[in-house]
């Protein structure tokens, strides 16, 4: 079992700090898409654009935030590269990514008034970092393998 330093823990406490600043965007953000999507007239067209861009910046800062205090961890401890858990851990924030990169492609289709999905389409896609937040959740406290 690794060592658990007071460094550590600092490094520790900045990165949940950054992975709830990161999820904050990661839940409203699709959100604000839903409310953009049913939105018709040009004052409120434009006013989600901005919002959904100032989010994004937002939540990217706490995503590279997040990725760099994680990495850190992983340095000062690298005895946690040896479970299991760590590994599927992983494979879920490369998803997270995935799922950050692809709200940036849906920003830049409402930037450009491209828009091919319905708010209800933006409800499911809204549901898929809370499935991810769970699963991570559970494989870094309970650790089941």
């Amino acid at each position: 079992m690794p060592i658990l330093t007071a460094n550590y823990l600092w490094l520790k406490a900045f990165h949940l700090v950054f992975v709830v600043t990161w999820f904050a965007g990661l839940f409203y953000l699709p959100r604000l898409f839903v409310y953009h999507a049913t939105a018709t007239d040009v004052i409120s067209l434009e006013r989600f654009k901005i919002m959904e861009r100032r989010l994004f910046a937002i939540m990217t800062i706490g995503a590279v935030l997040t990725a760099l205090f994680g990495i850190s961890m992983l340095i000062a401890n690298t005895a946690y590269l040896q479970q299991s858990w760590l590994h599927a851990k992983l494979t879920l924030v490369a998803l997270l990514v995935g799922y950050h990169l692809w709200c940036y492609r849906l920003l830049r289709r409402f930037s450009t008034d491209s828009n091919d999905h319905s708010q209800r389409w933006y409800r499911w896609f809204n549901e898929v970092p809370s499935i991810l937040l769970l699963a991570i959740v559970i494989l870094v406290v309970v650790k089941p393998f």
